[in-house]
């Protein structure tokens, strides 16, 4: 069974940094356009930052611009989203999805999904 597995959740302060880990277990990461997206209590689900396969072409959410950098290890099978300066509205589920099409960076063009890590960034 295909499976993603985020890590690296927790609680920080504001002004703090996460780096949350997505490993891919059944295939191969490579081949795949992977996203991370949030959900906020209450809000939708928002993409926060995608990349692409091959030449790992990278898009950030505009709020997190600066702030967050999302990165590969094609050895360990895993994608990274290394969040410095957190605040508090960086507070939310993480989930980490897999995309075999080439997608944009919405939650509808991505169809494996992990079960989420919680990040709390207290003031």
């Amino acid at each position: 069974q295909v499976k993603l597995v985020e890590s690296g959740g927790g609680l920080v302060h504001t002004g703090g940094s996460l780096r949350l880990s997505c490993a891919a277990s059944r295939f191969n990461m490579s081949y795949y356009d992977i996203g991370w997206f949030r959900q906020a209590p209450g809000k939708g689900r928002e993409g926060v930052s995608c990349i692409g396969r091959g030449n790992g072409a990278t898009y950030y959410a505009e709020s997190v611009k600066g702030r967050f950098t999302i990165s590969r290890d094609y050895a360990k099978n895993t994608v990274y989203l290394q969040m410095d300066s957190l605040k508090a509205d960086d507070t939310g589920v993480y989930y980490c999805a897999g995309s075999g099409l080439q997608a944009v960076c919405v939650d509808s063009d991505f169809g494996t999904w992990g079960q989420g890590t919680q990040v709390t960034v207290s003031s």
